[in-house]
Parts: C-alpha cells; structure tokens; sequence
C-alpha cells in the first residue's frame, strides 16, 4: 500500500536520498525545503512513480508551519510518515571569517545567541511544532487499509552524545530531538502510531565534501574502523525501515548509525 511521506531538508544530500528510497518503494512523497526550490524540483524529477509535490517554508517559523503541513496533505491526502530531517548547522556569522561554528571562547555573546536562537528554532522547535500538526493530523485522518496510523523518524546525530565543542548549539539541538522522540514515541504509541530517531556520524553528502576531501579528510574516516564514513543512501535506507511496520516494536530507540566511531 502507498504511503504519503513528508520529508523534510529534501532538496540535497540525506533529505534527498530518504525520498528517493521512499519513493522507489512505491510511496508518494513530498519534498521540504526552505528555500531551495529549484534543487528540491531537480530532486523531484528524478522520483519514480506519480503523486509527489514539493512544498517550501522555514521551520524556524512556527506561524508558517501549519500551513505547510496543510499543503502537504493536500498533496498526499493523508500523511503517514514523517521525516523530520531538516537542520541547521550554523557557521561563525561574523563576516570574512574562516572559522567554523561558534565556540564559547571564540565568539562574541551577540553572536553565540544569534546561533543558539536560529539553531535550536530549526533543529528542535521546528521539528515538534511540524510533529504536532503531523501528528494531530495522522489522528482526524483514518488510515488506509493495512497501513499504521503514522511512523515519524528523527534524524539526529552522533554529536549529541560524543559533544560538539565548535557548534555546541547543534549537538545540544540533537540531544534535544532525541529526547523529544523518546516523549512522543511513549505519548503515541496509544495511538498506533511510533516514533523513532536516527544519529549518524560522518555522511558523504555535499555539504561535508569540504572537509572530507580537505587536510583533515584522513582523520575524519579514521575515526571508523572501517576506515570511511557512511553513504547518504545507507542513512536512507536505515530512516526507510525504522518507518516500515516490521520495525513497529522499535518505537523510542534511537538507532546509532555511525560506523563503530563512538560507541556509549
């Protein structure tokens, strides 16, 4: 049976390859981004099957989050899965610098609440605000025929765990999506519907290309015994069964994904 799935942070890297791997499945999908658009309808192209949308809107937003939702369903008629994949990994706003994140001993106090104010409104805020219209909307919406009432699935992060000293807003961020997860996964699992959540370490995408490729590339993939990091498409594929009915009794875990880099 079709799934409608809202994927959040579609228009590149994790995001994109969740909905390719939804959509291979035979689910319709829409495809968030903030901005991205044409990005996010190159991805859209490349889907297989018929029924998906794009749908644009910034999460840090809680005034434009229901309608966005509201455009989703239109789209999808009902939707059964969410992603919530989309996040902000704030670099240094002060201009002309190289410097990446915003460590304390490094950064000016306007500047470190400027980071911890956008960073936590996307990443944390906006993830429950969109989990409480899916969510409400998985309930007045009945589902189709052998299909759960909902599955939501967090992408989070191995830095919530290992500390992030140059962005700690994000580490603590993820920290907080997990957390949130485990409360909701135990607030809807009544409902039928479960909630799980992913933390990956190092993923090839592009916007870790710089870092991958640059001096430092060697010690990133060291930190893995297996001497890499892990595939945009291995993260999807993990997001698309903690999704599926088989991993129903996997409501509230969250799922480290991260090569055997940091092990707790």
């Amino acid at each position: 049976m079709s799934r409608g799935v809202l994927v959040t942070g579609a228009s590149r890297g994790v995001g994109a390859e969740v909905a390719k791997t939804f959509a291979r499945a035979g689910d319709r999908v829409v495809l968030h981004c903030r901005g991205a658009v044409d990005k996010a309808n190159a991805v859209l192209a490349e889907l297989p099957g018929d029924g998906h949308a794009v749908v644009s809107g910034d999460l840090g937003d809680p005034a434009g989050i229901p309608l966005l939702v509201e455009e989703s369903t239109k789209a999808l008629g009902r939707i059964d899965v969410l992603v919530n994949n989309a996040a902000l990994f704030v670099d240094d706003p002060v201009a002309g610098s190289r410097r990446i994140g915003h460590p304390l001993l490094e950064t000016s106090y306007d500047d470190w609440v400027a980071a911890w104010r956008r960073t936590l409104a996307v990443n944390l805020e906006g993830a429950a605000h969109l989990t409480w219209c899916v969510a409400r909307q998985m309930l007045d919406m009945a589902p189709a025929d052998g299909v759960r009432t909902g599955a939501i699935v967090n992408v989070g992060s191995r830095g919530a765990y290992r500390g992030e000293p140059d962005v700690p807003a994000y580490g603590a961020s993820k920290a907080g999506l997990h957390a949130f997860g485990q409360s909701m996964a135990v607030a809807l699992a009544p409902h039928d519907i479960t909630v799980t959540s992913i933390a990956p370490g190092f993923i090839a995408t592009d916007m870790a290309a710089q870092g991958l490729n640059g001096p430092g590339g060697d010690a990133i993939r060291a930190q893995s015994p297996f001497n890499r990091v892990a595939t945009a498409a291995e993260v999807a594929a993990a997001v698309h069964w903690l999704a599926s009915p088989e991993a129903g009794w996997s409501s509230g875990t969250i799922l480290d994904f991260n090569g055997a880099s940091y092990l707790r």
